[in-house]
C-alpha cells in the first residue's frame, strides 16, 4: 500500500495521508428537555477511484477500509475480470483528495474492459451510474444450480447473529452490511460500507481472496434488493441473497430468470421468498 504526503502546517514536515472508517465530531444533543455539547462517531464516506492499468474507471463514494477487497469484488461483480487470476495485484494510494486503487489487470481482461469502457460517478445508493444504454441495465446472468444451503432456521439463526457483525453501524448507525453465512446460518465473514453496493463487493472480494466455496453458504444483506444486488450476486455465483428490506420488481424477476433464491423482508421469524421459494428446506439447520 501507498500513502500520498501531505505537508503538515506546523511542522512543515510531510505527513502520510490517511483515511478511516468514522470519525468524532462536537455536537449539540437535546435531551430530555435540555441542551449539551457531546461526542458523535459519524462514518466517512471517501471518494474512491478505481484506476485498472493506469485508466481511470469508476469513482465511487465509499467507507475507506477492506479496499483491496473492494476492488476485487467491483471487478467480478461487475464482469471486468472473470476470476480472480485476472487480477494481479491492488495497490492502495491515499491522498488528501480521496483514494485510489490502482488495479494490475491481466491483458485479455484489459482489452476486453477498454472494449465497453466508460466512465463512472458513483453516488452512494447509485447501482446504475455511467450506464449509457438500456442494453447495459439488463446484463446476461449465469443460471444457478438450485441451492442446497438454505434453510429456515439458517435464516433466523443469520439474522441473530448480524447485528454483531456491524461494528460500524453500531457507533455510527450509517452503514450497509454484507454477511456471508455458512449452511448453518452462522456468520463466515461480513463487511461494512455506507454504500449497499460496496459492501456486497467487499464480502465478494474478500470470499475470492480467502478461496471460499459459494455455493456452500447464503448472503444476507442488511438493506433492499434491487436488481444491481440480484445481478452482483448472481455474476459471481451466489445463489441465494437474504435481504432485510425489500425487494423490486425487476430484482425479483431477474432472480426468477437466473435461478437465484431471493428471500427479502427478513426479520426476527419472518420473511418472504420471492423468487424460487422452493429451493428453502424447512428443517432444522
Amino acid at each position: 500500500m501507498t500513502c500520498a504526503l501531505d505537508m503538515d502546517a506546523d511542522s512543515g514536515v510531510q505527513a502520510p495521508v490517511q483515511h478511516f472508517p468514522s470519525a468524532c465530531m462536537t455536537v449539540t444533543r437535546m435531551h430530555g428537555g435540555a441542551l449539551r455539547s457531546a461526542q458523535d462517531e459519524l462514518a466517512e464516506e471517501v471518494p474512491v477511484a478505481l484506476e485498472y492499468n493506469g485508466v481511470s474507471h469508476a469513482v465511487m463514494l465509499a467507507t475507506p477500509a477492506d479496499l483491496e477487497e473492494f476492488a476485487l469484488g467491483f471487478s467480478l461483480s461487475e464482469g471486468i475480470i472473470a476470476s480472480p487470476a485476472e487480477c494481479y495485484g491492488v495497490e492502495i494510494e491515499h491522498a488528501a483528495s480521496g483514494i485510489t486503487a490502482h488495479v494490475d489487470l491481466a491483458a485479455g481482461a484489459f482489452m476486453r474492459l477498454k472494449e465497453r469502457r466508460r466512465n463512472l460517478a458513483g453516488r452512494t445508493g447509485c447501482g446504475l451510474c455511467g450506464v449509457d444504454s438500456l442494453a447495459q441495465v439488463v446484463r446476461p446472468l449465469p443460471w444457478l444450480a438450485p441451492t442446497r444451503a438454505l434453510s429456515g432456521a439458517a435464516i433466523r439463526r443469520a439474522l441473530i447473529h448480524a447485528r454483531a457483525q456491524q461494528p460500524l453501524n453500531r457507533i455510527t448507525g450509517a452503514t450497509h452490511a454484507a454477511i456471508w453465512c455458512g449452511r448453518d446460518g452462522m456468520p463466515r465473514a461480513a463487511f461494512e460500507d455506507i454504500g449497499r453496493h460496496n459492501a456486497l463487493d467487499k464480502l465478494i472480494g474478500g470470499l475470492h481472496m480467502n478461496g471460499a466455496d459459494l455455493a456452500d453458504g447464503f448472503c444476507v444483506i442488511t438493506s433492499r434488493a434491487s436488481v444491481e444486488m440480484v445481478q452482483k450476486a448472481a455474476t459471481v455465483g451466489i445463489g441465494a441473497l437474504v435481504a432485510m428490506s425489500a425487494p423490486t420488481a425487476l430484482a425479483v424477476r431477474t432472480a426468477l430468470g437466473c435461478g437465484l433464491t431471493l428471500v427479502a423482508f427478513a426479520r426476527g421469524d419472518d420473511y418472504v421468498a420471492y423468487a424460487h421459494g422452493a429451493n428453502i428446506a424447512m428443517e432444522s439447520a
